[in-house]
Formats: C-alpha cells, structure tokens, sequence
C-alpha cells in the first residue's frame, strides 16, 4: 500500500506513462488484426495498441521482452547500442490525456523528474513539444546511468539528483520494468493501465498501486 507521508520526489517513466499511442493507427492496425483467427491475436485492440507504441520505443518493447524471458544485460546491451547509433527521427508524440492538468496540480507540492528508458533527445522533444519541461526538475534518460531500467540506477541517480534517499522517491510508470526497478532502488511504484503493462502481469510484481492512468496520480496524492 502506499505511503504518501514517505514520498518526497516522483519519477516518471515516458512511453505509456506521459506519452500515449497514436490511436488512429492502432484503430488501423486492430482492424487487420481482427481478421485473423483468434488464436493467433486474442484481443486486436491490444495488440495493435502495443505494436503502435513499441513502434515508437523499441527499449520499452526489448525491456518488456527481457522481464519475460530473463534476458536483462543482453538486452540492455542492446538498447544501448540502438540509442546510441539511431538516426532516424521519431514520429509524432501524442499526450496521455489529462497529463498536462495532472503537472500543473502537483507542481510546487513535489518536486518531479523524468525517469526514461527514451534516449534525452526524444525525451526532450516529446517535454518540448507539449510544454511540459517546466513541471521537471531533472531528465535521466536511457543513456544517464550505467545501466537502464529494471536495474536501479536511473533511480539512485535521480534520487541522487534531488538530494533524497531512493526510499523518498515515487517511480510511476506502465510496465513491469518500472516496478521492478523501483523495488530494486528501495522505491514506492505507482503503476498505471494508460501504457503498454496488462493489469495482471503488473499485479504480479506487487506495486503500491496501480492506477487507471496517469491523470490519476493528482487526485491519489493530494485529494480532489
């Protein structure tokens, strides 16, 4: 259960946590999958909404592949190298609905740093772009720490940035990689359903809560 008396800093992942999936193509994308039998593609909403964002961040679809088979440094390794020798531009952001709102409530009661498995430069264009780098105090980006998520690094360096203890921090984020590196870092989790995480494999790894959305975390921490 959450302890809001013990949280001094909050963490946000990007992907599925700030930034949402382009609906249109997942509605695209659901439609093709539909005509597949259903034992191929269960549930084509899903599917596609996951194919659509993981097109958009490989570290999060090779992070949420390396939870499930055990594969953490190889894959690390990996996203290290992609980020690292990337060229091509991202496509266009999209916001999770009520994000922006959600900011501006909590701006002044914490203190808030992005925790991203992003490379800082779309990091920084996504922020840019919806104005959102006035609510962050700092940016830990894929590429910030020795090691990416689920290792704890990227926490213990942000907790490091903001002058508190990892146990004073609060990793928000949709995946299974986010829990874990907030466990992994002494952190509370807050995990949210607006991203590419099933609220099953998430309840698994046990976060302090879990949340319909991001938008959500204003009213959880201070009240309507």
């Amino acid at each position: 259960m959450l302890d809001i008396q013990k949280i001094r800093v909050l963490c946000f992942d990007v992907d599925g946590t700030l930034s949402d999936t382009d609906d249109y193509y997942a509605d695209k994308f659901s439609a093709w999958f539909q005509r597949l039998p259903r034992f191929v593609v269960r549930d084509p909403e899903r599917a596609a909404r996951r194919l659509v964002m993981w097109s958009g961040s490989p570290a999060n679809a090779l992070l949420g592949l390396s939870d499930t088979i055990g594969l953490d440094r190889p894959t690390i390794t990996l996203i290290d190298f992609i980020y690292r020798h990337r060229k091509r531009k991202w496509r266009k952001f999209l916001i999770v609905p009520g994000v922006e709102e959600m900011l501006a409530r909590l701006k002044g009661h914490y203190p808030m740093v992005i925790v991203s498995a992003r490379d800082e430069d779309s990091t920084m264009t996504f922020l840019q772009e919806f104005d959102l780098v006035k609510y962050f105090d700092a940016v830990v980006s894929v590429l910030s720490a020795r090691h990416t998520k689920p290792y704890p690094d990227p926490i213990l360096l942000a907790a490091q940035k903001m002058g508190v203890a990892p146990e004073a921090c609060l990793m928000i984020g949709d995946t299974t990689v986010d829990v874990r590196a907030g466990h992994a870092a002494g952190s509370q989790t807050v995990s949210v359903l607006c991203g590419f995480g099933e609220e099953e494999e998430l309840r698994n790894k046990k976060p302090d809560l879990i949340l319909p959305s991001t938008a959500d975390l204003a009213d959880t921490l201070l009240g309507k």
